[in-house]
């Protein structure tokens, strides 16, 4: 049989109608689909596309029970090395990863393994009435910081391996940067929930509302016989660029936007958490959470969204089908400009601070690309004199983030770098402290939901080679 050169497409809502609501835009693969999709792979012995996985899913072998229409062993086989198959079938770039090794990918598109993944998660997750086999305690007791995508790899490894394990979560559901980052369109809260209850299942405690540096420090874990931590805490700081106007009303991060949209709602009619439902916005950034809050502040009611990125479309470092889904929305790109100044007015009648004013636009200046620099990109060099101005009511910055140093500034003998990331070990993610891991963006700064998974999978079994010695 002749191999299809390109993949099956997934059904997508129409821009049109989804650019105004939070229902989920990729419709995902029905049977039929999956199974000619399965049939493109070549099935290779050198099996080029797990190493491209940070979690190591045996990929051909799941796609071949894909071709069989056997879906729950499909699952059973993604489960093996990831808790969270239908989370990465969504939000995973496997485009750079798994499918970028694709043998087939040399000559045709290569095979769509993120799709099939999420096909068989969702097949799982609506049709499997089965309980999962818990295997019995082993007498070891292990703490987990944080529920994000790190977190509850680590906890769902262990959980699995007999141990007994508790995640505290600072905020009031578990999920981490899936719940409050990620937009229902991307990822509806549903899958997540369901995933967390899957870990539940196995044994795992989550104990929400704990902030650990304040409610609880590390030490104290120990001391209630806890035996390891992970610290899976993520990236929550904000950062900002230091120009004039960052204080104006209508400024906001982008974790701050997201947060109040994706965990509060603030999209409902009956939300009670406040949001700026702005006209004009523009969103500084040309990352995932760039495109997230640009579509997102599009679906709030502006009526332009523009995304304002210093260097040009082919460094943007989204994931190419966010961009694509972006464009095909309406979102506007600003490229090749850099923002010097945010314009305001001031309100007199805010007697609170009378100087703090509310966005009017955003002065920008147009750049070109100039030698690559330190990490192999371009330098974005600004051109003199070609300033003007963007006139919105709302700015979103999206330039990145940092670890919080609350649990540093109370964990005595952490060691982390300039940045803010944990000091681990590589192959262990083992940290400073004794019997202290870390993994994810607590380490790395903010980076993919993959890469924070395999983290946690790393310390998960340096964590079970060290407490079964």
């Amino acid at each position: 049989m002749a191999i299809e050169p390109k993949k099956h497409e997934m059904p997508v809502q129409d821009p049109k109608i989804r650019a105004r609501n939070f229902k989920e835009v990729a419709l995902g693969y029905r049977e039929e689909d999956a199974v000619l999709e399965a049939n493109r792979c070549l099935n290779c012995k050198n099996r080029p596309c797990v190493q491209g996985c940070p979690v190591n899913i045996s990929i051909p072998e799941f796609i071949s029970k894909m071709k069989e229409r056997d879906f729950e062993g499909a699952y059973s086989i993604i489960s093996e090395n990831s808790s969270l198959p239908a989370v990465c079938g969504r939000v995973c770039p496997q485009e750079s990863q798994c499918e970028s090794k694709c043998t087939l990918g040399i000559k045709f598109e290569p095979v769509a393994i993120g799709r099939l993944e999420r096909f068989a998660a969702d097949y799982h997750n609506a049709y499997s009435q089965g309980k999962v086999e818990v295997p019995p305690l082993n007498g070891h007791k292990v703490a987990v910081v944080g529920s994000g995508p790190s977190g509850l790899t680590c906890a769902g490894d262990l959980a699995k391996k007999g141990y007994k394990v508790t995640i505290f979560e600072a905020l009031h559901l578990a999920g981490g940067v899936l719940v409050y980052g990620i937009p229902e369109f991307r990822l509806p809260k549903s899958i997540v929930k369901k995933e967390v209850e899957t870990l539940k299942q196995y044994g795992v405690d989550v104990k929400t509302n704990v902030v650990i540096g304040k409610t609880l420090t590390i030490d104290e874990l120990f001391a209630d016989g806890y035996e390891a931590v992970f610290i899976g805490s993520g990236a929550g700081l904000p950062r900002f660029m230091g120009i004039p106007g960052e204080s104006l009303k209508g400024v906001y991060s982008a974790n701050e936007f997201l947060t109040r949209s994706n965990l509060m709602k603030a999209y409902a009619e009956d939300s009670q958490t406040p949001i700026l439902k702005a006209k004009n916005v523009a969103v500084v950034g040309g990352g995932n959470v760039a495109m997230d809050a640009a579509r997102t502040a599009l679906r709030l009611g502006a009526e332009n969204v523009y995304i304002v990125y210093r260097r040009s479309m082919q460094e943007l470092p989204a994931r190419k089908e966010e961009v694509e889904h972006a464009l095909e929305e309406g979102i506007q790109f600003e490229i090749l400009r850099n923002p010097v100044e945010i314009l305001g007015y001031e309100n007199p009648e805010d007697k609170h601070d009378p100087k703090n004013g509310f966005v009017t636009g955003i002065r920008v200046k147009k750049c070109e690309l100039g030698e690559p620099d330190e990490q192999g990109r371009r330098r974005p060099i600004e051109i003199e004199g070609s300033e003007y101005v963007l006139s919105v009511d709302c700015v979103i910055m999206s330039i990145g983030t940092s670890p919080n140093p609350l649990i540093k500034d109370t964990t005595q003998g952490l060691e982390v770098n300039r940045h803010g990331g944990i000091i681990v070990e590589e192959s262990t993610g083992l940290t400073s402290k004794e019997r202290v891991y870390a993994g994810g963006d607590a380490v790395t700064g903010a980076a993919t939901v993959i890469l924070a998974m395999g983290a946690g999978k790393t310390a998960a079994q340096a964590i079970d080679e060290f407490l079964s010695k």
